[in-house]
């Protein structure tokens, strides 16, 4: 068995037998207890009682985090013409078309989010098997699909966070930097959750929000108090 570092171990302590914190509380700890040498994100796990095998049960949206990510977002546009200045006029980093499809289709994905307006959807289309299962696909359910391009590669820049649940019913995010003031974190968490618990699917049965817990890249995790998550 490989022995644990000092790190690793004194993390585990300062967490042994905490769980359902408030907000505050768990934030706190997550950042206290962030001690890599690189700005950790903090990463939030939501369990849900859905089954995302059923359309609908299937939990997807968008949320503007009030105090954004921290981190810096690749943007790619499928666009042409006007279309494609106004994006790149809003600081997208890949403007295409064909090509753009081809450069993915080689495999260089050198982007976070894509967008497309609804006219390049059947290029798009193709790139269904690759964009995918990587979460990139343009969809107009997240606003991703749209003739206001500036709005979205704006949006996209500006902290704006993509959710999907998984198939056991998971879905996690990065929330921001453990360098951002708890404060920040706080409003951030609570955010996401809110913008998870609107998105509730027609076909949820039961109890829909099960658990949250948050998490450092490279710490441990701890459950949150729900109650505590409402604004």
């Amino acid at each position: 068995m490989a022995k644990l570092g000092k790190r690793t171990v004194a993390a585990r302590a300062a967490f042994d037998g905490k769980a359902n914190l408030s907000v505050e509380e768990a934030v706190k700890l997550v950042k206290a207890n962030a001690t890599a040498k690189f700005d950790e994100t903090l990463e939030i796990a939501m369990n849900l009682g859905v089954d995302p095998r059923y359309a609908d049960q299937m939990v997807r949206g968008v949320v503007q985090l009030p105090n954004g990510t921290g981190k810096v977002v690749r943007v790619a546009v499928f666009a042409r013409n006007a279309k494609a200045d106004e994006a790149k006029a809003a600081g997208a980093d890949i403007v295409g078309a064909e090509d753009l499809m081809e450069t993915i289709q080689s495999g260089k994905i050198e982007f976070d989010r894509c967008i497309a307006t609804p006219d390049m959807m059947p290029i798009v289309g193709r790139l269904g098997k690759i964009l995918g299962p990587r979460n990139l696909m343009p969809n107009p359910k997240v606003g991703t699909v749209t003739m206001d391009v500036a709005a979205a590669v704006a949006a996209a820049k500006g902290g704006e966070v993509q959710f999907k649940v998984e198939k056991a019913g998971v879905i996690h995010g990065g929330i921001g930097k453990v360098s951002f003031t708890e404060d920040k974190l706080a409003e951030n968490v609570r955010a996401f959750v809110e913008a998870v618990v609107k998105a509730k699917p027609t076909g949820a049965k039961g109890t829909y929000l099960k658990k949250v817990s948050i998490s450092s890249t490279m710490g441990p995790g701890v459950t949150l108090d729900l109650a505590s998550t409402a604004k």
